[in-house]
């Protein structure tokens, strides 16, 4: 399988590429190993596109959001989980549909604060929200037989340190469990799925 992954270079993409790694693998990203992409740009992501030509599947492990209280947080703040998470991933799988063979799937990214909110995490939880209702309403209508799916981490064991303080009460999860959901989207049948790794 030819597997286009996006945010290959992060802390859950460089797992999911060991464990894809018996697959023809196109890692891209910001600082991508074999194409450079911005997700959070449509000519961007048309010229990655471009580039790379027919695949078989991709995946984003890319998004982010800005931690913030409700109170503090601003359109401003906000935008980064719209542009970011929210429609950077969408416009992955808008814009690369007639990319992906029939057949084919995508898989993106949610988290797991949709689900078990935490303080500052609003608006981190209402871009994970989003993607998963456009996975699941879209799968419905995706053509050629193009699968899709998203996977929602937990909190994962390799950015603890860094992150403990918002995740009271959590426990962590290893990135390379986190990475075989990913591969149980692109190998396996299902399609509208949110594979949740908590």
């Amino acid at each position: 399988m030819r597997i286009l992954v996006v945010g290959a270079s992060g802390t859950i993409g460089k797992e999911i590429c060991n464990v894809l790694a018996h697959h023809d693998l196109i890692r891209a990203g910001r600082n991508g190993l074999d194409v450079s992409v911005d997700h959070t740009s449509v000519q961007s992501i048309k010229d990655m596109y471009s580039k790379v030509g027919k695949v078989d599947a991709v995946i984003s492990a890319a998004g982010g959001a800005n931690f913030a209280s409700i109170s503090e947080l601003t359109p401003e703040i906000n935008e980064r989980g719209i542009e970011s998470k929210l429609k950077g991933q969408i416009n992955l799988v808008l814009l690369g549909l007639d990319y992906v063979n029939d057949g084919g799937s995508f898989t993106l990214t949610t988290g797991v604060m949709m689900d078990d909110p935490i303080r500052f995490g609003a608006s981190a939880a209402m871009a994970n929200g989003g993607v998963r209702s456009f996975v699941k309403a879209s799968a419905i209508e995706m053509p050629r037989g193009i699968r899709i799916n998203s996977v929602s981490p937990n909190i994962v064991q390799e950015s603890w340190d860094r992150l403990e303080q918002y995740f009271i009460g959590f426990t962590p999860v290893p990135a390379s469990r986190v990475a075989l959901a990913y591969r149980k989207s692109v190998e396996g049948a299902q399609t509208g799925q949110n594979y949740e790794v908590y």
